[in-house]
């Protein structure tokens, strides 16, 4: 191809694809049309003169944005100069009314768009200057009672006001951008590590915030002043300042000079991808792994005439809560944090943040424990958690667990048939029977020591692969959270385990695992009670 139709492609390319999007550049910068037009013609003439010339870069569009700043950068410089010129500019000159002649529409619009840019400034000038101006322009109070006030020697506050002047000038002047937060604002999930939340029902009551899941997002491993997060959110400083302080307050900010950082880990888009695919990766073997151990241990106690799940579900239904307690129980061999962070107002509480994300993880999975033994795995889908209770009161637990240990007492009839509405008992006549899962724990731990040398030889063996299968997906989920979390959040064990853990302990992919491979049949074939079950020890 000739250098003339490569001139020619350029300047197309030039014309259709770039020439808006210059003017809408410069309408941003330079904040009026006419100095727009006048700008973007002189971009555009400068890129199409290079054109002509036979500069013909191999990366056009850093070329043309290029020039364009370079331009702009002249522009700037060149209204500064004139500003400076045609007023010594006191700042009085732009906050006094003009004289008492009617201004016409020109001066007008001059001057608003002055105090306009004035009031910009304003809103984000340091609090030590913002209060000594406002006070001298806005209330007209004498310098020497502004002093006073402020409980500082009159040169002082003299030397201030020269300084806040000059700020807000260079201000006036400069084209400010809000940050992409400011109109485009993100979100985070959380989880959380809660052993009593604060008075104020923290940490809950701040998650629910978009601003402050902004603040940290933006200040996360990035220490930055009040100022700059204010024009990054597009928040007047004094409102920022406000909310910064009580972020502060609540340790979720830590405060260093007069720079501001977020002191809890956010987890990033980056290396939640890596843990997800991580889990995707390993879950068939490990499911494989916990499988052949919840089945083996079956055959052992069968073996010696027990069902050591109860006798009142049937193994189909047993397994998927006997699937998630093996997890449970060999999960626990690596590392975990320790104990809570404590809090503002008796607070006892850790938070992890994570910027949201398109993956699509499988259902979660929780196991929410209540009174007298009882607990239950919540499956987060196809309605299951929804048929029961999120918990059950102590009252009630008592009564489930009395009706297990055959001591049903029909004078509460009323919380009897609100356990056989959710399924934890099924009505026969006048008799409530059971249908939760139960683990007589001395029963289970006399047979199981009656195992011969083969079958405990088994079971260890299929122990040790799952022990090892989530050793190794332990590691790779360590290495990625701490290449991902800034040196001090690495570096601190409290937080650094407890991010480890939540990435880590994720039941969800290995019951989407069992479900898809027909180890576990589905949930409306089998009990009702799914992943209700209880924990007897003497009884």
């Amino acid at each position: 191809m000739t250098s003339e139709h490569l001139e020619e492609q350029y300047l197309t390319l030039y014309t259709e694809q770039f020439m808006e999007k210059v003017f809408y550049f410069c309408l941003r910068k330079c904040g009026t049309q006419d100095a727009a037009e006048e700008l973007a013609a002189d971009i555009s003439l400068n890129v199409i003169s290079a054109i002509r010339k036979g500069q013909l870069p191999h990366h056009f569009t850093s070329w043309v944005w290029q020039i364009a700043r370079n331009r702009y950068a002249r522009w700037a410089d060149a209204k500064h100069r004139r500003d400076e010129s045609v007023s010594g500019a006191d700042l009085a000159d732009f906050a006094d009314t003009l004289a008492d002649e009617a201004p016409s529409v020109e001066d007008a619009l001059v001057s608003r768009e002055q105090l306009s840019l004035l009031r910009r400034e304003l809103a984000f000038i340091g609090e030590e200057y913002r209060t000594l101006l406002v006070a001298y322009y806005h209330e007209n109070r004498r310098i020497e009672e502004i002093a006073r006030s402020l409980g500082i020697p009159k040169g002082t506050a003299l030397s201030r006001l020269q300084r806040s002047r000059k700020i807000l000038k260079e201000g006036m002047n400069m084209a400010r951008e809000f940050g992409i937060r400011s109109y485009k604002p993100e979100d985070i999930a959380y989880s959380t590590n809660c052993a009593k939340p604060g008075s104020k029902n923290q940490p809950y009551s701040i998650m629910e915030h978009d601003l402050y899941a902004n603040i940290l997002l933006e200040a996360y491993g990035n220490p930055s002043t009040a100022e700059s997060l204010a024009m990054e959110l597009g928040i007047a400083l004094p409102y920022m300042q406000s909310e910064l302080d009580y972020l502060t307050r609540e340790t979720l900010l830590v405060k260093n000079g007069d720079k501001y950082e977020t002191a809890i880990p956010i987890v990033s888009r980056s290396a939640q991808e890596q843990v997800h695919i991580a889990q995707l990766t390993i879950a068939p073997d490990l499911m494989r792994a916990l499988g052949k151990f919840v089945e083996r241990l079956n055959d052992a106690f069968e073996a010696n005439g027990y069902a050591y799940y109860g006798n009142f579900q049937d193994f189909e239904s047993a397994k998927w809560t006997l699937l998630m307690l093996a997890f449970d129980y060999f999960i626990r061999k690596n590392p975990r944090r320790h104990g809570f962070t404590a809090r503002p107002d008796g607070g006892k509480w850790d938070i992890v943040g994570y910027q949201t994300n398109n993956i699509v993880e499988p259902y979660f999975v929780g196991n929410h424990g209540s009174g007298n033994c009882f607990q239950q795995f919540k499956y987060c889908f196809d309605g299951i958690a929804e048929r029961t209770p999120n918990r059950l009161s102590d009252e009630n637990c008592k009564i489930l667990r009395d009706c297990v240990c055959g001591k049903v007492d029909l004078q509460k009839k009323e919380a009897l048939d609100a356990l056989t509405e959710y399924g934890y008992l099924r009505r026969e006549g006048e008799t409530y029977l059971p249908t939760v899962m139960v683990l007589r724990k001395s029963e289970i731990k006399r047979i199981a020591e009656e195992f011969d040398d083969n079958t405990r030889s088994e079971l260890t063996a299929l122990a040790d692969q799952a022990r090892e299968l989530f050793a190794k997906l332990h590691r790779q989920i360590s290495d990625t959270i701490k290449a991902d979390l800034p040196a001090h959040f690495a570096e601190d064990d409290q937080q650094y385990w407890t991010v480890v853990e939540h990435c880590y302990h994720s039941r969800g992919y290995v019951m989407a695992e069992a479900l898809r491979s027909g180890w576990l049949k589905p949930a409306d074939e089998v009990s009702p009670a799914i992943g209700a079950h209880l924990f007897l020890f003497n009884e």
